[in-house]
């Protein structure tokens, strides 16, 4: 495995590759890899040639008094593990090497980004959006890879790369859950013991939420009431929102009848975290 650091390197690389006909996929990633994260280099190395995993903590998407600076970083971590699931390069860039200190240009998108994270993080979607559009266009990939538990994300990535006519597939991959349950995330390393037993109210709401629809609820606000009542019984633990939306456009439904993503993010002490299901009907 190779580690690049310039945009000039990674094009290098990927220009070799492409004279030879290989399949590239993409795995971007803000680093502090965990288990998910290993399932998409696996799905990347299993059906691509070339795997380029990025490791780049971007400034971009980060608010005001969020946890830019203190975001967990371990790059020797993150190469051990890129390395073992497949990955054939990292791309590990400064801020700078990404974002020229005159840039002036940005990705945006109206719709999506109005519900869920994009309530209470306003700037979130367009610095995604900006980078994951800049990553496609340095990586040159073929497919690119993405993990459910950010599901409005997948969302915004997909309808971006239809709405760009960017040449490449957008693959979504399951949620990757501790043995308890716990959606894994790099952030749980925040979380003290009290808080990370308390985190686990997270997927016990997503269960129930699930089961009341597979058992024939069909009226949204039922479900989420229910699911809200078990987050708030969980003193550590407040809401940011428990929401239900369509799977496709992410526009706020009363009542199952397609598909749909039901979604949470739940402050558990400081720390917020995110869960999900979908329901396809």
């Amino acid at each position: 495995m190779q580690i690049a650091t310039t945009v000039s390197e990674v094009r290098q690389h990927v220009r070799a590759w492409k004279r030879e006909g290989l399949i590239v996929g993409l795995v971007p990633t803000m680093g502090f890899l965990h288990e998910g994260h290993a399932s998409l280099i696996e799905r990347a190395a299993a059906e691509c040639d070339r795997v380029v995993v990025s490791v780049f903590v971007n400034p971009t998407q980060f608010g005001p008094n969020e946890d830019f600076e203190s975001y967990p970083r371990d790059f020797r971590a993150d190469c051990a593990l890129a390395e073992s699931r497949g990955a054939t390069l990292v791309f590990h860039p400064e801020p700078s090497e990404m974002y020229a200190s005159d840039a002036c240009t940005f990705v945006d998108m109206d719709g999506l980004t109005g519900q869920l994270c994009g309530k209470s993080r306003p700037t979130h979607f367009r610095g995604v959006c900006t980078v994951v559009c800049k990553l496609m266009n340095i990586a040159g990939a073929d497919r690119a890879y993405f993990g459910q538990k950010d599901a409005q994300q997948l969302a915004v990535v997909r309808r971006m790369v239809r709405d760009l006519n960017i040449d490449v597939e957008v693959v979504g991959c399951p949620i990757v859950r501790e043995d308890d349950g716990l959606a894994k995330s790099s952030r749980n390393t925040y979380l003290s013991p009290e808080e990370r037993t308390a985190a686990l109210v997270l997927s016990r709401a997503v269960r129930e939420g699930r089961a009341l629809i597979e058992g024939g609820e069909r009226d949204g606000e039922r479900v989420l009431a229910a699911m809200r009542r078990t987050i708030e019984a969980e003193p550590l633990a407040r809401i940011d929102y428990v929401d239900m939306v369509t799977w496709d456009s992410i526009e706020p439904v009363r009542r199952v009848d397609g598909p749909v993503l039901v979604a949470l993010a739940v402050y558990v002490g400081t720390t917020r975290l995110i869960d999900n299901f979908i329901w396809e009907g």
